[in-house]
């Protein structure tokens, strides 16, 4: 079992033994996943660039594991492998964003 697999069969019996697995729904976990993402924004919202390197990185992560413990949830009930979801969405954009016309570019493939 690798690590990732046990990261998430804690997070499962965390929820299980408060018994919020009535309150996973895919809706929630995803309205979930873009609050906590707001949350994060929050931290970053009017700051300079100067200011954004100090901000205190402890709530960084606690921002950025709420929302990955969310994501986690929502592929497990989809039974979705997050190594492999990723890895997919990797090689499409592989495909969208070739290196020769991407590099250095924050243009949209379809700018490209």
């Amino acid at each position: 079992m690798s690590e990732l697999d046990k990261l998430i069969d804690e997070l499962i019996q965390f929820r299980n033994e408060r018994d919020w697995a009535q309150f996973h729904n895919s809706k929630d976990l995803a309205l979930g996943i873009s609050i906590e993402a707001a949350e994060l924004n929050e931290l970053f919202l009017w700051k300079s660039k100067d200011q954004v390197e100090s901000i205190n990185k402890e709530r960084i992560k606690e921002e950025l594991a709420d929302i990955l413990n969310y994501c986690f949830l929502l592929a497990q009930k989809h039974n979705f492998s997050p190594i492999d979801i990723v890895r997919e969405k990797l090689e499409k954009n592989r495909q969208k964003y070739p290196i020769d016309k991407a590099k250095g570019s924050a243009k949209k493939y379809n700018e490209l």
